[in-house]
């Protein structure tokens, strides 16, 4: 997917998440499927993209992503967690659940 396709797919979903990552990046690979899980369980109405970000330069710096992992979770089109590198899912499910249930639950 291009840029102005991604934009696109955000607006028109009620929930999405972008997961960008990298080749050889030992972070995303163990992140990876926690993150699936987590969201899989939790936000089942967060459609989910897995994006790297060396293949998707333009859309990484539009979103501006500077290190990997970095996960985006937009709500109704807007933009309501970022984290990077460390992630704690647990945090990140926290920050969620309550937009997500208001929104979507």
């Amino acid at each position: 997917m291009n840029l102005e396709e991604i934009k696109e797919y955000i607006k028109s979903k009620d929930g999405v998440l972008l997961y960008f990552w990298g080749d050889n990046c030992g972070v995303c690979e163990t992140l990876r499927p926690k993150i699936k899980e987590a969201f899989n369980s939790n936000f089942p109405k967060v459609e989910q993209l897995y994006l790297n970000a060396k293949d998707n330069i333009e859309v990484s710096s539009h979103f501006g992503v500077f290190s990997i992992p970095t996960m985006i979770v937009f709500l109704d089109g807007k933009e309501f967690a970022r984290e990077s590198r460390n992630v704690s899912i647990s945090q990140l499910v926290s920050k969620i659940e309550r937009p997500y249930n208001i929104m979507l639950g």
